[in-house]
């Protein structure tokens, strides 16, 4: 799948489930792992949860298989691994803990932000 066809989904997938402050951040330039990372919040575990499960079920209705699913358990933190894309979906307080866009933002370019 065409990694601008896989963020478009990707994202889509999240708005679908009211998900909150969706970034978008190009780390091709500094990471060898994946080309972008997608963050969203969730108000809730169970928000969490059901916007990873919603998403890797658009990406296979699109014929696109996630490489895999870290955190459903708890759902704190849920990780889902795209390859090229990389997408972490957090409660709020998890995120401004972490803050992926602060550690990631000094080096990467901002691509979207919905």
């Amino acid at each position: 799948m065409h990694i601008e066809t896989l963020k478009k989904l990707a994202t889509q997938a999240l708005e679908n489930l009211k998900a909150k402050d969706i970034v978008l951040l190009d780390v091709q330039a500094v990471s060898c792992v994946t080309d972008f990372l997608l963050i969203a919040s969730g108000t809730s575990t169970r928000q969490v949860a059901a916007l990873a499960q919603n998403l890797v079920t658009e990406l296979k209705s699109a014929g696109f298989q996630p490489l895999g699913v870290e955190g459903m358990e708890s759902a704190e933190w849920v990780l889902v691994d795209c390859g090229d894309l990389v997408v972490h979906l957090m409660l709020p307080q998890t995120r401004a803990f972490y803050d992926l866009e602060k550690l990631w933002g000094d080096f990467a370019s901002l691509s979207h932000q919905a």
